[in-house]
């Protein structure tokens, strides 16, 4: 296989898994580490990636891939944690649902829940939940985000302020070693953290990409959150970082 064909399946590997080896990827295409090493400098040189000890991750920056692209990565894990999330979310509930590929799982998860008051600044969540008649839908309104769906801005905030919910379902871009959950829009956040603020109870969903990314906006540390759904094992660190702030993590397999 030629370079031209190797550097965009490689991409899409990367994207997919979150990290390669240089090992994994010289099996994987039947080259040598050597190509595969050359392969991986050129993608990092052209800011695509990012070499570490051993293979590459996804390159940090300042703008988030494309949603189509996002929705379709690491699909059953995203599956898994939606299923352990909303068997944790009660009936006769009002909660809110934010912007992400994770919570709209979550969402697909809920049609078979009742009485509940959904809240949310995701149009596809609300697009999903409107197929469950027992499902009361409140849009807050704000700034449309045609590229995801989300709407975020002032109004998106204000609107948030009105309620106080029983439990929020949040995702985020990335998670860094301190814990502290972040994203690439200063709007987002914001709504994030207004989230955060009017709700008595807080779920994280994050499959492990979020941790082999970076963004530059902090939204709230995980000792905001009362309950962390993944699909991988936290690093030691952290793990006790979110013992000392009792906040739950379970990995779903």
């Amino acid at each position: 296989m030629s370079q031209a064909f190797r550097h965009p399946e490689m991409l899409e590997i990367i994207r997919r898994d979150g990290k390669v080896t240089v090992d994994g990827l010289a099996e994987h295409f039947g080259v040598t580490l050597q190509t595969i090493r050359r392969d991986l400098t050129e993608l990092a040189e052209a800011g695509q990636i990012e070499r570490v000890h051993g293979g590459a991750i996804l390159a940090s920056g300042t703008h988030n891939i494309g949603y189509e692209e996002r929705r379709s990565l690491n699909l059953e894990a995203k599956a898994a944690i939606a299923r352990a999330c909303a068997a944790q979310i009660p009936e006769n509930a009002s909660i809110f649902l934010n912007i992400g590929t994770s919570t709209e799982a979550v969402a697909r998860e809920l049609m078979r829940h009742r009485s509940l008051l959904v809240v949310t600044n995701n149009m596809n969540v609300a697009n999903i939940l409107a197929a469950n008649s027992d499902c009361e839908i409140v849009v807050t309104g704000g700034t449309l985000r045609r590229s995801d769906g989300g709407l975020v801005g002032k109004l998106a905030s204000e609107t948030i302020q009105q309620f106080k919910f029983d439990l929020a379902i949040v995702g985020c871009s990335a998670i860094d070693r301190e814990g502290d959950m972040l994203d690439f829009d200063i709007q987002e956040v914001g709504v994030s953290q207004a989230i955060l603020a009017q709700s008595r109870r807080t779920f994280l969903v994050a499959d492990h990409s979020k941790f082999q990314r970076s963004a530059p906006a902090r939204i709230a540390s995980l000792a905001a959150i009362d309950r962390f759904f993944t699909d991988a094992p936290l690093t030691p660190d952290l793990a006790r970082l979110c013992a000392d702030w009792g906040t739950l993590v379970d990995v779903c397999r």
